[in-house]
């Protein structure tokens, strides 16, 4: 027999539960190439990526690394880059 360890959390509490811990690489984003489309924005599916001002900037507390912002920016100004580098 296999033991799954889990946790049940309560609902509606995915702002306590910080994700971005689990990802291997992050989004860097070089704001000279941003054209500020939010396609990035979009894309994103777990919704962290929010407008700050006049550009887009991902909340890295719950970004989990998936690159999607990166494949979708139509100016390349969002790059992977290795967590902690």
């Amino acid at each position: 027999m296999k033991v799954i360890h889990a946790a049940i959390v309560k609902p509606g509490t995915t702002l306590v539960n910080k994700t971005g811990g689990w990802r291997t690489f992050m989004p860097e984003c070089n704001y000279e190439l941003c054209n500020g489309c939010g396609i990035c924005e979009t894309y994103c599916p777990d919704s962290v990526i929010v407008k700050d001002g006049d550009r887009y900037a991902p909340n890295l507390d719950y970004c989990k690394g998936c690159g999607i912002c990166a494949n979708v920016c139509p100016k390349d100004a969002i790059t992977m880059i290795l967590e902690g580098k």
